[in-house]
């Protein structure tokens, strides 16, 4: 009952295991919960949230007071780069899965490589299924000529067609005489897409509209 008096980890057992690997996914799972709260976090972000919890446990595990292991895990964790090529928060974590995975077979602990893989892999299976809200955006670009006013020029038709709509950017083009603005959009269900551009473009003078699914770029890591 004391919340201060660790659990042993001296002799790992499946029990103490899983006991310790529950507490890891529903701290990360708090905390998915809380970078999600007034943020559109995307889902590969909520996936690491949730499992990276879980796999440093497993690492600190694996450790567990040998020098000799620290210093080797601390070198090959070194070589994973992400700099070179822009990746997700998702593939942070497979890459990480795999190595988790490697160091317990090495330590010895074949089962809990292979339960450990098992908890993430479905863990994680299971969140990329799940719709979150950033998954139904689009995003809306706009051009329209200098002289107009982009500030509420367009707000009756977003209230009309749209149940979500957040400018992301603003920016000129064509030496300064247009500016193309940048909405991250939701549509309203049964909403005639045609009518709407059409409505769109009576407002910015029939210039360019496009709209497009929102892509999830790089993922904050």
């Amino acid at each position: 009952m004391n919340i201060f008096t660790a659990i042993d980890t001296g002799n790992l057992t499946l029990a103490t295991y899983t006991i310790i690997t529950l507490a890891a996914f529903l701290s990360g799972t708090v905390t998915a919960i809380a970078a999600n709260y007034k943020n559109r976090a995307s889902k590969s972000f909520v996936a690491a949230l949730i499992l990276l919890p879980v796999i440093v446990e497993t690492i600190v595990l694996m450790v567990n007071g040998n020098i000799g292991t620290g210093i080797a895990i601390s070198g090959a964790f070194s070589l994973v780069r992400f700099r070179s090529a822009p990746g997700k928060a998702k593939d942070m974590v497979l890459i990480f899965l795999a190595m988790t995975c490697g160091v317990a077979c090495a330590a010895g602990y074949i089962s809990v490589a292979f339960l450990f893989a098992l908890i993430v892999s479905f863990a994680l299976v299971i969140i990329m299924s799940i719709p979150l809200k950033e998954e139904r955006t689009q995003q809306l670009r706009i051009t329209i000529p200098e002289s107009l006013n982009f500030t509420d020029v367009f707000d009756e038709v977003f209230e009309k067609y749209l149940s979500y709509h957040e400018m992301v950017s603003v920016k000129t083009t064509n030496m300064g005489s247009l500016f193309r603005l940048v909405y991250r959009v939701e549509m309203k269900r049964g909403t005639d897409m045609k009518q709407f551009m059409d409505e769109l473009r009576i407002r910015n003078g029939n210039l360019e509209i496009s709209l497009m699914e929102n892509t999830e770029g790089n993922d904050e890591l």
